[in-house]
Order: C-alpha cells, then sequence, then structure tokens
C-alpha cells in the first residue's frame, strides 16, 4: 500500500527512503512494532554511509499509528550516545494521547471516516490485545486515576487547543468516575511509547525539529496541536501544517 507513497517522497525529496515492514498485531503483540522499528532505525543510521546518506541528516517520517512510532523512536533516541543525532522527524496525522477522547477534534469529528472515535479506541483496543468492550468506558475518560489525571492536565487540556479551532462546536466534557479494574486493565495505554505525548519534559526537550500535519477532519488533529505545543514550549523549531479539507489516511 505504501511502495507508491515512498517512491514519490524519495523521487521528490531527492532522499534515500527507508521503509520498515514492522510486524504487525495482533499475530505479534505491542510493542514488537515499535521495537522492530528503533532496531531498524539504529541499524540504518550505523550503516547510512553504505547507501550514500549523512548520517547527521536522516529524519524518522509515519502516518498515523506509524506517526506514533517515528515519535516513539525519535524519543527513545535522545539519550543514545551511540547513534547520531536524528536531524527532525515528520508525524503525519499521528495518535499520540490515550488520556481524552473528549478533545474538540473528538468531538466534531466522532462519525467522520475512516476513523471514527470508537473506531479509534477499538483499534487501540485491539493493537493492546485488550476487551473491545472497554471501549465505552475508556471515552468517558473512567481509566484514569485522579493522580494521573492531574499529571497529565498539564499536556492532555482541551484549554490548550487554539480557540480557532473550537468553532465547530465544543462542550467540555463531564467528569466520570475512576475504575480501578479498568485502569488496572489497560494502563498501558499511558506508556509512552503508545501515547508519545506523556513523554517527561527531559524527553521533549531534547527532540529534533518537526513537521506535523494534521488535518481538520480528523479526530486525532488535536494530538497533533498538543504535540506541537509541548515542544514549542521546550524551544524546539515545529512546523505545522493543517489541511483545511483534510480527513484521516488523506496521503
Amino acid at each position: 500500500a505504501y511502495e507508491r507513497t515512498c517512491c514519490y517522497f524519495a523521487r521528490k525529496t531527492n532522499s534515500v527512503v527507508v521503509s520498515v515492514g514492522y510486524r504487525l498485531a495482533p499475530e505479534h503483540p505491542y510493542p514488537t512494532q515499535f521495537e522492530d522499528c528503533l532496531t531498524a532505525t539504529a541499524h540504518f543510521m550505523r550503516t547510512a554511509q553504505e547507501y550514500g546518506v549523512d548520517p547527521s541528516r536522516i529524519i524518522v517520517c509515519g502516518d498515523s499509528c506509524g506517526g506514533t512510532l517515528a515519535a516513539a523512536v525519535a524519543q527513545a533516541l535522545v539519550n543514545r550516545r551511540d547513534l547520531p543525532k536524528l536531524r527532525a522527524q515528520i508525524l503525519i496525522y499521528p495518535f499520540l494521547q490515550s488520556v481524552d477522547f473528549n478533545l474538540p477534534s473528538y468531538q466534531q469529528n466522532e462519525k467522520v471516516p475512516i476513523l471514527l472515535r470508537e473506531r479509534t479506541l477499538e483499534l487501540s483496543l485491539k493493537y493492546l490485545n485488550k476487551d473491545l468492550s472497554l471501549t465505552k468506558a475508556i471515552i468517558k475518560g473512567c481509566h484514569i486515576p485522579e493522580d494521573l489525571q492531574l499529571k497529565y492536565q498539564k499536556w492532555v487540556n482541551p484549554d490548550y487547543i487554539p480557540h480557532e479551532f473550537k468553532a465547530r462546536g465544543y462542550k467540555p466534557s463531564t467528569r466520570h468516575p475512576f475504575s480501578e479494574e479498568l485502569y488496572a486493565q489497560v494502563k498501558s495505554m499511558f506508556d509512552t511509547v503508545f501515547s508519545p505525548l506523556l513523554a517527561e519534559d527531559s524527553v521533549i526537550a531534547r527532540l529534533p525539529e518537526t513537521f506535523i500535519l494534521t488535518c481538520e477532519l480528523d479526530v486525532l488533529r488535536d494530538d497533533g496541536l498538543l504535540y506541537k505545543k509541548r515542544l514549542e514550549d521546550h524551544g524546539i523549531k515545529v512546523t505545522l501544517c493543517n489541511l483545511q479539507e483534510g480527513f484521516h489516511g488523506v496521503v
């Protein structure tokens, strides 16, 4: 499915493009996908010159869950002293957080194909090999303990979404009671490999220059907007492109 896209990127940017054929869930459980991408990236960084590539000009890129993986790989590399530093990361409508499924973009686009709000949760739960019946309780926010809620609202907060992105309607969500049992089942959703937006400031501050593509008609739009803010708060240069008529999967 990505052969033509990768060839297009290579041709238009005069770049070497390496597409990682990472193993897929649910046959290969999470976090196999991240581990495959990190292994492939580290190997390419060590051998870049064999492909005529300047090791100081390597960029990680991905779309949708590939954007999640690219973000997670970039974070994993910040403390690696045995590898060159990434030049940049390109995140195309990435999934970045599992704290709030009632952000403005989730409300506005909950029924927009192809990534409906419930489908986003179902795919996430399948990826983690969890019961799909947990979807509705997670949408209500019953999966987050009070202490984590307080910690994460510094980073995942509808107040940080610029007003113009709320013009199509947004209602602050009602808090629902926390379920200890639900949290025990899905706490891996808060891993930074799964939700890169939840990484600590010490990691975010060391990330490379970033390009983020979001789509107005996409539940994941606000993940990108919130990540942009976190990066810029730490002095990272970010270019954001929001496609006004774009939808998830447009690439």
